[in-house]
Parts: C-alpha cells; structure tokens; sequence
C-alpha cells in the first residue's frame, strides 16, 4: 500500500510539473477544447430529421395486419405500397445533442432546424406524443372514408364492411393517402400494383383531398433505400421535390385520391412513363 501511494503521490506531482510549465496560451486553449466538448454533450434546441421507416400497408405491423377489413373478401397483391415517415430527434420526450446537430448541418441526408419551426415553445412529451397519435387516428379515419366512398362511387358494395388500421411506432397524418390506397387494394380484385414496389406520402380528407407533408425529401431518400421505384408525390410539395428526387426512383404527382389511384393502376401496368411529374412552381 506504502508503494502504490508513493506512485500516485509522484504521478500526481508528476502532472502538475507538467501544468505548471505550460504557457498560458495552451491553458487557454485547452480550457476551450474542455468548454467545447461540454457544449457538444449538452442537449440541442434544434431537431435533426433523418430517413425513417417505411411500412408495406399492405402487410402486417407488430404481427398484425396494417390494414384490417371485416364484412368483405379481401384480395393479396403480390408488390408492396410504401407509406414512409422521418425520424426525427429534438421533439419534445426524444432529445438531441448538440453533437447531432453539429453532425447533421454537414451530413446530406439530414436537415437541422430550430424545434420552434415544429412544436410550440414549452410543448411537453405528453402532449406533442397525445397530438401525433390523435393526428394518426384522424388520418386512419380519413383514409378509411375516403376509400370507402371512392369504391362505392365506382360500384363496389361496401355495406357492413369495416376497416381498422395499426401500425407500430408511427405518428402523424401524412400517411393518409397510401392509407386509402391499401384499403382500395385489398378490396378489389386487380393487382394494382403490378408487383412493382410504389411508395408515396401526403395526407388525405375525407373528399379524398391529397395535402401537402413535411420532410419530403427525406421520405423520397427512404423509399429508394427500401427498394421503391415509384414515389406518389402531393402535387402541393412539387417545389420541395424538384431537383431532389434520388436516382432510380420517378416521382408522380397528385392532388386526390383518384389522382393516386389512377397513377398507382397505370404504374402496375407499365405506363408510368406518362404520368405527370413534380415540375418547379
């Protein structure tokens, strides 16, 4: 014990030898490395959004369907249709650290942006988590009437038939439109799809209304990478999708639901080359 002592007690006037004989410029300097690591770790007033998931509305979600409908046979298609989100770190109960922002201003596939440009000054986590879920349930209930009245203009029998809808972790209302796209899928017979992999975003009312969504061009770069070829595109975000579209996908533009379905069934059917496109407004 009597050596180990002795070690540290040399090592430690060992150190300070060694502080004392630094000049005072690189105190300075290392007082402000020190200021500038405590700063990194210190959390971030600006959210940092990044690709998200995506989810297939037409497969399951947790083990369960994402899209549900009793009272009607149901009908599989063998693509895929790509709702796709952001994730997005700095919301109120998801913190960040000035690190990420520092990361995210230089990284391409992020966008940084003062929290205030999202959420209310003062916004907890209960209530920014209470505000998604209500807008996702607003969508999911959109979607659902949407559909059902634009089958039931088109003479399909929807009396008694329900529809219910999950999805695992996802808030928010911009997955309103690929929504009522997998409800109509399912509910018709025709691969509308083609098998092909089609992506999309944009919210929906209850008129079949397509709206304009936020992160757009992060959702394109997250349907590429999960193998999408097709990007159904609001024609409200045409001007944040021009210039901006990832190589290998094509994007369509829309304003309703029958606008998306029409391009969704001409896409199955090998003639998206004439679909209109996002063009700068």
């Amino acid at each position: 014990m009597t050596d180990l002592r002795n070690l540290m007690t040399a090592r430690v006037r060992h150190v300070r030898a060694w502080a004392r004989s630094r000049t005072p410029l690189f105190k300075l300097g290392a007082a402000g490395v020190v200021l500038c690591v405590v700063a990194l770790v210190l959390p971030s007033p600006y959210v940092i959004e990044r690709p998200g998931p995506t989810a297939d509305v037409l497969g399951e979600s947790g083990g369960a369907p994402i899209i549900a409908i009793t009272g009607a046979d149901t009908h599989p298609d063998t693509g895929k249709l790509l709702l796709t989100t952001v994730n997005a770190s700095g919301m109120p109960g998801y913190p960040a650290l000035n690190a990420e922002a520092l990361w995210g201003w230089f990284s391409p596939g992020q966008i940084v942006m003062p929290r205030e440009a999202f959420v209310p000054s003062g916004q907890t986590a209960e209530e920014y988590k209470e505000q998604t879920e209500r807008q996702m349930t607003g969508s999911q209930d959109s979607a659902a009437a949407a559909a059902l009245a634009f089958l039931k203009a088109r003479g399909v029998d929807t009396d008694g038939v329900t529809v219910s809808m999950h999805v695992d972790d996802i808030g928010g209302p911009s997955a309103g439109m690929m929504y009522a796209l997998g409800v109509i899928d399912k509910l018709t017979e025709a691969q509308e799809t083609g098998g092909l992999t089609v992506a999309g975003t944009g919210t929906i009312d209850a008129d079949g209304k397509v709206g304009a969504i936020g992160g757009i061009q992060l959702k394109m770069i997250a349907a590429k990478r999960d193998g999408a070829s097709w990007f159904l595109a609001p024609k409200d975000n045409c001007s944040s999708v021009v210039g901006h579209v990832p190589a290998g996908l094509t994007d369509v533009a829309v304003s309703t639901l029958g606008e998306a379905y029409d391009a969704l069934t001409a896409i199955g059917e090998g003639r998206g080359g004439d679909l209109p496109r996002c063009t700068a407004q």
